[in-house]
């Protein structure tokens, strides 16, 4: 299911795309989330009434940061609230339908069995190839092979200052051996995604804006490197024949996505939601 829902009626935040993967509010996160039940104060006197507290962030942000090392960010936190609150309403629309019955206390099963009401109620739109390649063509990023990048990274031993970097490049540049003074390190192959998810942004463009051959002194995000551009292989766009298949199938997982999100969405406005939490 989509994360589209809004925590609070009057700011609309986009969630970032790792949100919007199918059930991943159920698989991923889900699981972690459901031990939120101690923060649900107020169902038995206002059943219509969601309240968001301090807790749903700080649970969210155990989360996250387990999963990948860090904080979340402010779209990331607005992601991980709309997930919950997805999860709350099905929970709460299943006590309704009373689908709790031989599962009392286990709020995930609960929750998959309110979700399979609404799964009942969803019916994929007719498709044909006109359809289908609009949505190819609309998406792809994710079927093209992106330029690739092939380069060496010779990393000095010691200290790695900005001077010291330089001062090597231009050892490296006059004839000095890539392995002297440092491990060197090659790269086959590296998409723009990888190089910026790695070295930063700054440094993905600097090193494919670089002539192959020559050796740079790029800052990245965790410092210095001294590095060399070696080939360049060019996008290839894909093509739609090849891969219709697969566009089918990732068509029908987006629309049933989007369709369980849109039912979610509308089951929520009978509640009332208030954000108690931290902006």
């Amino acid at each position: 299911m989509s994360a589209v829902l809004p925590i609070s009626t009057t700011r609309r935040v986009r969630l970032p795309a790792w949100s919007r993967e199918p059930l991943l509010h159920f698989v991923v996160l889900g699981a972690l989330l459901f031990a939120l039940d101690h923060v649900l104060v107020g169902r038995a006197d206002d059943p219509r009434t969601i309240v968001v507290g301090a807790e749903v962030d700080a649970e969210a942000k155990q989360v996250f940061k387990a999963a990948r090392g860090r904080e979340p960010d402010a779209a990331e936190l607005a992601a991980l609230r709309a997930v919950w609150l997805d999860n709350e309403v099905l929970y709460r629309e299943g006590l309704a339908l009373q689908v709790d019955k031989g599962d009392t206390a286990i709020r995930e099963r609960v929750i998959f069995k309110a979700l399979s009401v609404v799964d009942a109620n969803v019916k994929l739109p007719p498709v044909d190839d006109r359809v289908l390649r609009a949505w190819f063509e609309s998406h792809r990023a994710k079927y093209d092979d992106p330029a690739r990048y092939d380069f060496q990274e010779a990393v000095l031993a010691g200290e790695a200052s900005e001077t010291a970097v330089r001062g090597f490049v231009d050892a490296l540049n006059a004839g000095l051996p890539g392995d002297a003074k440092a491990g060197l390190r090659v790269f086959k192959g590296r998409p723009h995604a990888n190089l910026a998810q790695s070295y930063g942004a700054g440094f993905a463009q600097a090193l494919e804006a670089a002539a192959p051959g020559e050796w740079r002194a790029l800052q990245a995000q965790d410092g210095w490197h001294a590095v060399r551009l070696d080939a360049i292989t060019p996008a290839r766009p894909a093509a739609f024949e090849t891969l219709r298949g697969v566009v089918q199938q990732d068509w029908t997982d987006a629309t049933l996505s989007a369709q369980r999100s849109a039912a979610v969405k509308a089951l929520a406005r009978q509640y009332r939601v208030k954000n108690e939490a931290p902006a």
